[in-house]
């Protein structure tokens, strides 16, 4: 195997960073602002102190509902006697240093009425002007993350490693999640449309027709993904033992059967078949809803819900870098790193190594932890901060 630093050259990709951070009415911050080095992020300080709360407002800045997966009316600032959802405002602004430049860009929710039917929109702004969208946050930055709650990922069900496989299809392919909202607004038509008893064919046909072609492009971008990080994956990184993905599911085996077309004209047929079923249970019997990841530990060549809760964080965290490395390869420029309380489970080689290969890689990573003295090693070579009681001060090195 060769060593870590080499394995991570990227050529001429150019690291996403932040030079400064400001938040407004967010989570426990009133308003903080971070002036920073292109360099790592370390954050440090007591557990509740708010340090995760930074690394949301940063996960933000890429398309999607961040590492949380809260409802923009979550992430406002609520005062003591607040109510969950007083309509109020709130704001994740920063100076991206981008491959074409720095750029500003900034999205929040803007103050609305609680009877407001726009209270979920998020709005994003680029150089001060208003964006149509989220989507187009994913011209300028790139978001990586690995926090605790992930560290259950081969215990859960299906639904957390589905989410985890989108969310890594997501990175290459902002459309994916489209594709996906498609699949089950069709899947929760026909589902209504079912148990209302009305066997009315045209409409069936037309969801199941809309049902069968996104549910055959998610399934195939998913395979698509699996194999493109095997590449990076198998191998391992230093102590993080190689990993190999396979995403599974009635669908995706059919594509290795069969072309997309037969497997879109199998799956209405599926669909078809199964109606009477379906009315019954609701939802529908199978899908890309029902598909599961699959992770190997490949010097063992065991399933990774065998191995020990030491050797799923290293599968994890190997397969975090390898995505990383991945998405710089594909779009030029290296995202950034988001790792939450990165030490937990991970002992003094394994953190060492880690580092190690973030500063190969030149990744701009957000690192939080209650120790100050595990990154001692980054001294001289990341912006530190102590995080106390929502206040956030620079460390002096």
């Amino acid at each position: 195997m060769s060593d870590i630093g080499a394995q991570h050259q990227l050529g001429n990709a150019v690291a996403i960073a932040l030079t400064r951070l400001t938040l407004s009415n967010f989570r426990c911050y009133d308003f903080e602002r971070l002036d920073l080095d292109p360099a790592c992020v370390v954050l440090t300080g007591s557990n509740g102190a708010g340090k995760t709360n930074i690394l949301e407002a940063v996960s933000l800045l890429a398309p999607g509902r961040g590492m949380r997966r809260a409802k923009a009316a979550e992430l406002a600032r609520r005062d003591d006697g607040c109510d969950e959802d007083s309509g109020r405002a709130w704001g994740v602004a920063a100076t991206v240093q981008t491959t074409g430049g720095p750029v500003d860009i900034g999205t929040g929710r803007e103050e609305t009425g609680k009877k407001s039917g726009t209270r979920e929109r998020r709005v994003v702004r680029i150089e001060g002007e208003s964006a149509r969208g989220q989507s187009v946050l994913a011209d300028y930055v790139d978001v990586v993350w690995l926090t605790p709650q992930m560290d259950r990922l081969f215990l859960d069900g299906a639904i957390a490693r589905r989410r985890f496989l989108d969310r890594l299809v997501y990175g290459f392919d902002p459309k994916h999640a489209g594709r996906m909202n498609a699949y089950e607004h069709g899947l929760r038509e026909r589902a209504k449309l079912l148990k209302t008893g009305r066997n009315d064919d045209r409409w069936l046909s037309g969801l199941e027709e809309q049902m069968a072609t996104k549910a055959v492009a998610v399934a195939a971008a998913r395979k698509d993904i699996g194999q493109r990080l095997n590449i990076l994956a198998v191998e391992g990184y230093g102590p993080f033992p190689g990993a190999r993905l396979s995403p599974t599911g009635m669908i995706e085996s059919w594509l290795d059967e069969f072309s997309a077309l037969e497997v879109e004209d199998k799956f209405r047929a599926f669909l078809a078949e199964h109606r009477s079923i379906d009315a019954q249970v609701g939802g529908a019997r199978d899908g890309v809803h029902k598909s599961d990841l699959q992770v190997r530990h490949v010097p063992k060549d065991q399933p990774a819900d065998v191995c020990s809760t030491g050797e799923q964080k290293a599968l994890l965290t190997g397969m975090v870098l390898a995505n990383t490395k991945a998405l710089a390869l594909d779009r030029g420029r290296i995202p950034l790193l988001l790792l939450d309380e990165v030490g937990a489970h991970l002992d003094e080689d394994r953190r060492t190594a880690l580092f190690e290969a973030i500063r190969a890689m030149g990744a701009q990573a957000w690192m939080t932890g209650t120790d100050r003295d595990m990154f001692n090693s980054l001294s001289g070579h990341a912006n530190f901060f102590e995080v106390s009681k929502a206040a956030v001060n620079r460390v002096n090195e």
